[in-house]
């Protein structure tokens, strides 16, 4: 083997691949007050979904943003979506139009916070059924007026997702208290550090590999 060449470098030299936070509010946006604003300031590079009608739920033009923000990243981009209420619908629209073969930039990755119930929205029939098909955590609350804990429950066990429950927290908003809110950068945290460590599971050279083994 070349002496010259350090086989670990050739897999560190992809640790800088971006892992970057999606912020995905809900109805009407996440003002100044918000957990999302706030979470959106704890992490550099992190990206807010605008839609152009925020008053206006529509699930397809919702997730075709989500989709155009995303694909306008570099293909070595890693996205953690973080959405909220029905938010969190136009996340999971957007999940089911893209195919394992879709190249480019991807979310791997998602905490989902306080969904509406996709009832109400009369959307319930077009959201996927047999999961996300990718690791998620949705976190519900035991008096959230717009998704009651069980119908929480259903969706996480629909989309394959880890339930959380926070017990007597609203609408997890700032209405509830969660404007700066410690646990939800904890966990994306956590979420950042999971990619990070796959990524270079996945770029890492074979003779590294060898003496993990």
């Amino acid at each position: 083997m070349d002496q010259g060449i350090n086989p670990f470098s050739l897999g560190r030299r992809y640790d800088g691949a971006p892992v970057r936070i999606l912020i995905i509010p809900g109805l009407n946006d996440s003002g100044p007050g918000h957990w999302q604003t706030w979470l959106q300031t704890q992490y550099r590079g992190a990206v807010r979904v605008r839609q152009q009608r925020f008053d206006q739920p529509d699930l397809d033009i919702w997730a075709r943003r989500i989709t155009e923000v995303v694909d306008s990243a570099s293909e070595q981009t890693t996205w953690i979506a973080v959405a909220h209420s029905f938010g969190t619908l136009a996340l999971a629209h957007h999940l089911s139009t893209r195919s394992p073969q879709d190249r480019g930039p991807r979310i791997r990755s998602a905490l989902l916070v306080a969904p509406a119930d996709p009832v109400k929205f009369s959307v319930d029939e077009r959201l996927p059924l047999h999961g996300l098909g990718i690791p998620s955590t949705l976190v519900g609350s035991e008096n959230d007026p717009w998704m009651p804990l069980e119908h929480a429950q259903l969706w996480a066990d629909r989309w394959g997702a880890r339930l959380h429950n926070l017990g007597q927290a609203g609408h997890v908003n700032v209405e509830s208290g969660h404007g700066p809110w410690p646990w939800a950068r904890f966990k994306v945290d956590q979420l950042v550090r999971d990619q990070q460590r796959q990524r270079r599971l996945e770029r890492a050279h074979p003779l590294e590999l060898n003496y993990a083994i």
